[in-house]
């Protein structure tokens, strides 16, 4: 349990949940079960997979028992577009970008080959452009893919200035004899959990509005003692896990071994595991084995916010697991690790249903904020947009 209904500057009551904050998840879903049959009514004989998993799967020789396959998926940044255009600060957000497409590629064991970005603007600024999609452009070096191309629109009257909207598609590949997911998953796996350092691009309508997203509040520091702004830790960009992940699977052993992969955005981190199980196994995460950032503990006591509505709002610590065979789990974790990337053994998989059990308890950090500095909330302005291709059906943040 947490503390009393917290209330902001005016005694307005602040958030405690998503849907308080303006995301109705339930909606999102409800969307996602609508538009299914939609897409599945397209699908023709090179469709691999659709709706349901990270990224769509297709063969561009239907017929071929190997070859190479197309892996496609879209998402965007949601409102941590609004942190940076409250900071005024740009060169960031396209690497968020880059990070939501390209890790739900990559979930299949494909190697990200292009990207294109689609960016609207009530009012087109051409320094603005260059610096959002130039941080597009470090982030697909960063991950060896091609920005071909993309589409700035100018909607005059739709955003303030200086305000805008980003989102991205992108095309890998992979051989089949290669394609990674739940088929390959046995019980005995163990789950490595990847760290992330702060909030990635899931969330922030309930971030922001617990923590305020006012110029005052987003100059004051982060928490007190911290090393950063709370300007500057929500907007913190999000971990490319893409490169480590790939480095892994040209490894023949270790990749071999890696048999599937979680990509932790909306929903948490029980409804996106549970896409990378068959039908016969359970997770088994163990709470407390891995450190939870300062962020989260904030974020939890300034709204008051329940245990279970943080774990399907946030990623609390670690944007993507990784299933992989026990007898490689270290020489995985070592290769991660040798790539930047803080690597935790998080549990197991075990006999069940398809399942993800959370086992044990919440290591949340104590916060040390006295409270929010500013604004009594955010505006929830993604509302709940559904992420169709990658069949996610929670919203972005």
């Amino acid at each position: 349990m947490v503390s009393d209904v917290a209330t902001g500057r005016t005694g307005t009551p602040r958030p405690r949940s998503y849907a308080e904050a303006g995301v109705d998840v339930a909606a999102g879903e409800a969307a996602v079960e609508r538009l299914a049959p939609l897409a599945r009514a397209t699908a023709g004989p090179g469709v691999v997979s659709g709706v349901g998993g990270f990224a769509g799967v297709f063969a561009p020789d239907a017929a071929g028992a190997a070859g190479e396959l197309l892996v496609a998926s879209t998402d965007g940044v949601g409102t941590k577009a609004e942190v940076a255009a409250a900071l005024g600060r740009y060169d960031t957000i396209g690497l968020d970008l880059v990070a939501m497409c390209v890790d739900d590629v990559v979930c299949t064991g494909a190697r990200p080959l292009f990207l294109l970005d689609y960016l609207v603007v009530g009012r087109l600024d051409p320094a603005l452009v260059e610096a959002v999609v130039g941080g597009v452009a470090a982030g697909c070096r960063q991950v060896g893919a091609a920005l071909l191309g993309g589409e700035t629109a100018e909607h005059p009257g739709a955003f303030a200035p200086g305000h805008f909207d980003l989102a991205g598609f992108v095309v890998g590949s992979v051989d089949r004899r290669a394609l990674r997911g739940a088929a390959l998953v046995r019980a005995g796996d163990r789950l490595l959990g990847l760290v992330s350092p702060g909030v990635r691009s899931n969330g922030y309508s309930l971030a922001r509005a617990v923590l305020g997203d006012d110029p005052t509040a987003l100059a004051g520091p982060a928490w007190p003692g911290a090393g950063a702004t709370l300007g500057e830790e929500l907007l913190r960009p999000s971990v490319l896990y893409a490169p480590a992940i790939l480095a892994a699977l040209a490894d023949a052993r270790a990749g071999a071994g890696l048999h599937a992969l979680a990509h932790v955005t909306g929903g948490g981190l029980a409804a996106n595991l549970t896409r990378a199980l068959p039908g016969d196994c359970d997770a088994r995460v163990t709470l407390g084995s891995w450190p939870i950032p300062q962020i989260f503990g904030e974020i939890r006591a300034a709204g008051g916010v329940e245990d279970d509505e943080m774990a399907r709002t946030f990623n609390c610590g670690l944007g993507m697991v990784a299933v992989v065979a026990p007898d490689v789990a270290s020489q995985v974790a070592s290769i991660l690790a040798g790539e930047g990337i803080g690597v935790h053994d998080v549990g197991e998989v075990v006999p069940g249903a398809g399942t993800v059990r959370l086992e044990g308890a919440w290591n949340w950090p104590e916060a040390v904020r006295a409270g929010r500095a500013g604004s009594d909330g955010g505006d929830g302005a993604e509302g709940a947009r559904a992420d169709r291709q990658s069949g996610r059906g929670a919203p972005p943040s």
